[in-house]
């Protein structure tokens, strides 16, 4: 008889441990509070078009990469539609302090190539910063999906993983301008000065040095292979159940019960959402005092704003880069604190489609944001914030497409419609706490604090998702693994993943 397992969440990291324990002889039923399931790879349709909710930049997914060997390990890879960006320029970054443009390429030696020509006196620290970095990522038995002797986790012990990532950095290099060059993916990690800890950037910068690749025709499809897949091994990935309550008793989950009052019980029961919202769901006795405190201590990373842009007809281009926007150098690590002005820079991306002609038919622009912009609304719900709230968020709109002119003069002109979303869209929609992007916020100074265990106080409850090891397309099916491991044991997966050949 198979053993049953219930999941909360039907994000990334639900759908993927789903799969995972699915496709190794479980009972798996995931239960999303949403009528869409995927979490940051749901679309929404707008204006007649199609737009992903989070704004999807895949690394891993290049041949033998490590997400690409979990999808073949679980069937899906040949179904997975991506394309890859540029070659020749899979960033481009702008700072408007001094109007300077820097181009980056893919690969080794294309990414030293491409920024020794804007800092020819740099190869040499190039060189070993790169090497670096590949080192440091080449550390994490996970990362690299190798077995491991010790817990399985994206944390050692050694010294450049103890740096903080703008110190690491500034190891390498005295110009201050190729430091805030090395850190522009700080928006995709919710880097913090001081704070951040260096695997973080290292890992992250490894993955796309070594090629990007983006959804085609949005990111939806994916969470779908993946409920299909859970489906066709005898499973259920049900929407709109979202969970009231779970039943704890002497450390052990006795069931879950949804919003229509019905009862879901299982042998492990794995939460896919916030730590602090599984918190809410339970009573206080459920969990030590102590375990309590210390996930509503963790801080967690900054929120965002988003523009999802129609376009009038061949206005625009299309673009098989990312565009990064930088106000000042100096700022680049900055994105989370309250007291700079907003926006202090954006990502801009066009979507692929399967007709993808030169022109892009739309865009998405996302700013990193706090969540004390929005606090003043905390106590509101979607589509009753009243009418400041709307005022507001035109206002941000505008500020951000003033940017935008100094990149892309005349890009306003291009416009059809525009739609928004802020922090509280963010936090309402996944029950994220203060609207995080990127989970937890990670930090040097206290890794014991950043490091959460996907096992829990309750014997037979666990977490997967970005709040443990590492968010992103990358690091929650890393850590789904992680997840799966703690009931099928050490080593488990990894081994059917590198057994696993085409």
């Amino acid at each position: 008889m198979k053993q049953k397992v219930v999941i909360i969440g039907a994000g990334l990291g639900g759908l993927f441990t789903g799969a995972i324990l699915s496709k190794e002889g479980f009972e798996v039923t995931i239960l999303e509070k949403n009528a869409l399931i995927g979490g940051g790879l749901q679309t929404f349709q707008r204006f007649g078009e199609h737009f992903d909710t989070g704004m999807h930049i895949i690394g891993g997914m290049q041949p033998n990469g490590n997400t690409w060997r979990i999808c073949r390990y679980l069937g899906i890879l040949d179904k997975v539609n991506l394309r890859n960006v540029d070659d020749n320029c899979t960033d481009r970054l702008y700072f408007a302090e001094d109007k300077a443009y820097y181009t980056l390429a893919k690969g080794r030696e294309g990414f030293i190539d491409s920024l020794t020509q804007s800092f020819p006196e740099e190869r040499e620290n190039l060189e070993k910063y790169v090497d670096d970095i590949f080192g440091i990522s080449d550390h994490v038995d996970l990362f690299n999906l190798r077995p491991s002797q010790g817990q399985m986790s994206f944390f050692t012990q050694s010294d450049d993983f103890m740096l903080a990532a703008d110190d690491f950095i500034a190891r390498h290099t005295n110009n201050k301008k190729l430091r805030s060059v090395l850190a522009y993916m700080n928006p995709l990690y919710g880097g913090r000065a001081h704070e951040t800890p260096a695997y973080i950037h290292a890992i992250i910068s490894t993955l796309y040095i070594e090629g990007e690749s983006r959804f085609v025709d949005g990111s939806g499809h994916f969470a779908q292979l993946l409920a299909d897949l859970i489906t066709g091994l005898g499973g259920q990935v049900l929407p709109n159940k979202k969970i009231e309550w779970i039943e704890i008793n002497d450390r052990k989950v006795d069931y879950v019960i949804d919003k229509d009052g019905q009862k879901h019980t299982a042998d492990y029961y794995i939460s896919d959402i916030h730590p602090c919202t599984l918190l809410q769901l339970t009573d206080e006795k459920a969990f030590p005092k102590s375990y309590r405190e210390r996930l509503n201590s963790i801080p967690n990373t900054h929120s965002a704003f988003s523009l999802y842009i129609k376009l009038k007809p061949k206005s625009f281009p299309y673009l098989n880069y990312s565009e990064y926007y930088m106000t000042r150098y100096d700022d680049v690590w900055n994105f989370s604190r309250t007291d700079r002005p907003w926006p202090l820079g954006f990502l801009l991306m066009t979507p692929p489609t399967s007709e993808q002609s030169e022109y892009a038919s739309k865009v998405l622009i996302t700013s990193p944001m706090s969540f004390e912009m929005v606090k003043k609304w905390e106590d509101t719900t979607t589509g009753h914030r009243g009418e400041d709230y709307e005022i507001w968020k035109r206002e941000r709109a505008r500020e951000l497409l003033s940017q935008i002119e100094d990149m892309h003069p005349g890009f306003s002109g291009c416009i059809e419609h525009i739609n928004t979303s802020s922090p509280l869209t963010i936090r309402d929609f996944y029950a994220v706490k203060d609207g995080s992007i990127c989970g937890f916020s990670k930090n040097c100074q206290n890794m014991t604090l950043s490091q959460l265990p996907v096992v829990t106080k309750v014997k037979n409850l666990l977490l997967t998702g970005q709040n443990n090891n590492l968010h992103g397309f990358c690091g929650v099916p890393l850590t789904a693994i992680n997840t799966c491991e703690a009931i099928l044991g050490q080593n488990y997966v990894i081994n059917k993943i590198n057994a696993c050949k085409e």
